[in-house]
């Protein structure tokens, strides 16, 4: 199976890499929640091959109606994550796909065609850079830890949310090596998972933007949670914490503070 879905993702990058090069028509679907006609495209080629390769899933995607659909045996699409990126022409963008039978993570690909660079992993098998296995740092000092998060797109309309983020921040700055922002989630999580970062936190993800890069992160010897420390759970928790394993507690216990 996921020899048969890198073939499809690699054919639907073909679409993604040349709007990326290309002027875009940006809609919004919020104050700062971008979508063009490349994540459409890129994902009703998505939508199409994989309903017809793989009957057995349904194929719940980022800018389709799911309300009618099941989350138990499917296929989670972002057709483009990190679309901001991709209009801007930044090369931190890619399409991710995870596979979830009866709700338990089974395989995970994310590729940035931008980059060509295929993450991929099957549960029990590894995970993988383009065919060369991945695997989290080892660093287990959180003073030399180099962490990733984001900023959610209510960070513009919501002071909750935008207060919440700052003071994670504050709180975790001084306590690590530094934080990056390249503003894709699935990216973010293979990067821990090639040990690039040590951890991961953001909030308000949608399952969607992590459903492949967890499934890899784990693969590769990473742990992923929720803020609390617990198991995370699609479609359901607010925040999502990743790291290679080493620094998870001092990193969930800052940031609780």
């Amino acid at each position: 199976m996921i020899e048969k879905i890198i073939e499809i993702v690699k054919e639907a990058s073909l679409i993604l890499k040349e709007g990326y090069y290309k002027n875009k028509d940006v809609n919004f679907k919020g104050k700062k929640d971008l979508v063009t006609k490349y994540d459409v495209a890129v994902e009703n080629f998505l939508k199409d091959k994989l309903s017809k390769e793989f009957k057995d899933f349904n194929v719940i995607a980022e800018e389709s109606d799911n309300s009618n659909l099941e989350f138990k045996n499917s296929i989670i699409v972002d057709p483009i994550d990190g679309t901001t990126n991709f209009v801007n022409q930044v090369p931190h963008t890619c399409i991710s796909l995870g596979v979830y039978k009866n709700k338990k993570p089974f395989i995970g690909v994310v590729y940035n065609p931008i980059l060509d660079e295929l993450y991929t992993a099957q549960v029990g098998l590894g995970a993988y850079l383009n065919g060369k296995r991945i695997e989290v740092s080892k660093e287990d000092d959180l003073q030399k830890a180099l962490l990733s998060t984001g900023f959610p797109y209510t960070s513009g309309t919501c002071e909750n949310d935008l207060n919440d983020v700052v003071k994670k921040i504050k709180d975790i700055l001084p306590l690590c090596q530094d934080i990056r922002r390249l503003g894709s989630a699935a990216l973010d999580l293979c990067y821990v998972a090639r040990g690039i970062y040590e951890g991961y936190y953001e909030m308000n993800l949608k399952a969607w933007d992590v459903s492949a890069g967890l499934i890899i992160l784990q693969e590769a010897g990473g742990i992923v949670s929720n803020i609390k420390g617990e198991e995370y759970t699609l479609f359901e928790d607010k925040y999502i914490v990743a790291s290679n394993s080493y620094i998870h507690e001092a990193l969930i216990k800052n940031l609780n503070l």
